[in-house]
């Protein structure tokens, strides 16, 4: 029998998706499930957007232009400008979500064997782009001690060497939510201007920041406008997760014209998505402002509640939607699975997502789990109540019983 590339040996598994038949083999047991693995708004898309799509009048369904229809990027440039970011259309490649687009600069900039810096825990499929393009992550690891501050310039000067070709970060970060403060900002433009290197910058969740602190993108750093690859999409602050829309952004001639050859080897960006993406960005401002609010409130009701449990400790996300939290487990991996494959309280249960998956070094964050709150007030305490329960239960085990189930009839959990 052939065997399968070693490239995709290398590929991790998602840990985000990766415990999806648990899940879907304990909903056909009947339980209940408060999905808290997954950054999918449960928000409505905006209206405007869904009135585009309902009322598409084209005869044909053809091919977009590789970069995306210009009208789109016009409206994104004049969306950027809120944000002090002055782009042209010919900056912005329309791409198929925010993932093509990481994938897109990374085979773009990188050569194989080539080396960049990744401040971690980071987004999981950072990893797996990596690999398709035969790069390498060296990551420079923050701690939830430390609020997941990014690390002090030495940190990253310790990995630098003749492979090294860029640094990527996440800001709003998923999956900490932390917020790089001005100096950090700074701090990396030094480094990206000492040692010539690409700064790949992930933006997609600037809508979600609460605190004082303000918004600094890669874009606003001085005299690395040629060094500076944006990410971005519309799933998160339009919830339009599945319409697969994102951009790659630069002012560098070079690099996107490289990206464009991807872009036409795979043809165009989806054509019906850019159509609501171009729609939403006319949503009206209340509803940009009705969603900040209710993430504002969900975070203090998740956070809250979490450092409320016994032995769980999160730090204050300042952006995105999300939160890496230390459990009271020795092995969140085991943890997670058990909650979807042998618990149950009340007839539910919860989805999280291992931490380890957010570390390249598998040793890491083995206590941690990355929770969203992308679900209801109402269904967030059920589900921190769940949590609790499923806590308690998992750590009365002994070595030499099986996992505890507690069904609507088992009742408390000292009974």
């Amino acid at each position: 029998m052939p065997e399968i590339s070693q490239r995709a040996e290398l590929m991790p598994a998602s840990p985000i998706r990766k415990l999806v038949p648990l899940a879907e083999a304990a909903r056909a047991r009947g339980t209940k499930i408060y999905q808290l693995n997954i950054g999918q708004p449960d928000l409505p898309t905006p209206q405007v957007g869904l009135d585009a799509l309902k009322n598409i009048d084209r005869k044909i369904l053809e091919y977009s232009p590789s970069d995306g229809y210009r009208s789109l990027r016009e409206k994104l440039a004049e969306y950027y400008a809120q944000y002090q970011i002055n782009l042209t259309p010919e900056d912005i490649i329309v791409t198929a979500g925010g993932s093509e687009a990481v994938l897109f600069a990374f085979m773009s900039c990188l050569n194989p064997g080539d080396e960049i810096i990744v401040p971690e825990p980071a987004y999981a499929n950072y990893m797996a782009f990596a690999i398709s393009a035969g790069a390498i992550i060296r990551p420079v690891v923050s701690t939830i001690e430390q609020g997941f501050a990014l690390p002090d310039v030495a940190e990253f000067e310790k990995l630098i060497n003749e492979r090294t070709r860029g640094i990527l970060i996440c800001n709003p970060n998923n999956p900490t939510g932390y917020l790089y403060t001005r100096r950090e900002m700074n701090s990396i433009r030094d480094l990206v201007l000492k040692y010539d290197l690409f700064l790949f910058s992930d933006e997609v969740y600037r809508e979600f920041i609460y605190t004082g602190s303000p918004y600094i993108s890669a874009c606003h750093l001085e005299g690395i406008e040629q060094h500076v690859v944006l990410i971005d999409s519309v799933s998160k602050r339009y919830s339009e997760c599945g319409i697969r829309i994102g951009a790659l952004i630069s002012k560098n001639r070079k690099v996107r014209d490289a990206v464009m050859k991807f872009c036409q080897a795979r043809l165009s960006p989806p054509l019906l998505g850019q159509i609501v993406a171009e729609a939403s960005i006319d949503a009206p401002r209340s509803y940009g402002a009705e969603v900040y609010e209710e993430y504002i409130e969900r975070r203090k009701c998740l956070i809250d509640g979490l450092n409320r449990i016994p032995g769980v400790y999160s730090p204050i996300p300042m952006g995105a939607f999300y939160t890496v939290a230390r459990l009271p487990v020795d092995d969140c991996d085991a943890f997670c699975a058990w909650c979807l494959s042998d618990f149950e309280y009340e007839g539910e249960t919860v989805m999280l997502a291992p931490a380890s998956g957010f570390y390249t070094d598998p040793g890491l964050g083995r206590n941690e789990v990355r929770i969203a709150y992308i679900l209801c007030k109402e269904d967030l305490k059920r589900a921190l109540v769940v949590l609790a329960k499923a806590l308690e239960a998992y750590n009365r085990r002994t070595d030499n019983k099986q996992p505890v189930s507690q069904s609507s009839k088992a009742g408390k959990p000292d009974e």
